[in-house]
């Protein structure tokens, strides 16, 4: 049952958590709140996946990354997927906190492969011989070196972007290329469609999260 906006229950995939931001006086209180419940159970949840349903048009992107620091690092959690209770099926993904959104704290290796339907956000790099498959935005706060594929269901309004762009394979919706030869930027990049073919950026802050 919920408790004061909050219901948890696990289950063999991990940890679901539905909140109702309507509830609480704030994000304080919320955050305060849930981490409370989920203390009570953190020997139970360390190396779980945790799903995060809420009203994700009252949480911007700088309370959304202290609260994934804090379930990372307090809670010890592996994974963390945000749904948002507003999403409708087929809602295309416009930005990198829009829709649902998996966060993951490592590095992908070769072999390995992560598909997902709807955002990807990896803090780490993707190795050479990695596979990256997102529905939505894929976003990386280190090196891309591997397979990566947005917008893998249609949707060319996907966007990828990483610290090092170097991509064995980059694919956008129906839309590839390959990493170029020669040096590689020292800044930010980001992939996207443009008039029909792929045109990769420097990052410009803000510019694409919506």
């Amino acid at each position: 049952m919920f408790d004061e906006g909050i219901f948890i229950k696990g289950n063999k995939e991990g940890i679901n958590a539905v909140i109702n931001m309507d509830k609480f006086k704030d994000f304080d209180e919320m955050l305060e709140n849930l981490i409370e419940r989920l203390k009570t159970g953190k020997k139970f949840y360390k190396g779980a996946t945790l799903t995060l349903t809420t009203d994700l048009k009252h949480i911007n992107e700088r309370q959304m990354r202290r609260l994934k620091d804090i379930l990372f690092d307090e809670i010890l959690i592996k994974d963390c997927i945000f749904n948002d209770k507003e999403e409708k099926d087929g809602k295309a993904f416009s930005g990198i906190y829009e829709g649902r959104t998996k966060f993951l704290r490592k590095t992908v290796r070769s072999g390995q492969s992560i598909n997902y339907p709807g955002n990807i956000v990896i803090v780490g790099d993707v190795n050479s011989g990695a596979e990256i498959f997102a529905a939505g935005n894929i976003i990386v706060l280190g090196s891309i070196r591997g397979h990566v594929h947005a917008g893998t269901n249609g949707n060319i309004k996907a966007i990828i972007a990483a610290f090092s762009l170097q991509p064995e394979v980059l694919q956008i919706g129906r839309f590839i290329t390959i990493s170029p030869d020669g040096d590689k930027p020292s800044y930010p990049e980001v992939a996207k469609i443009k008039d029909g073919e792929i045109i990769v950026e420097p990052y410009v802050p803000n510019k694409y999260i919506y």
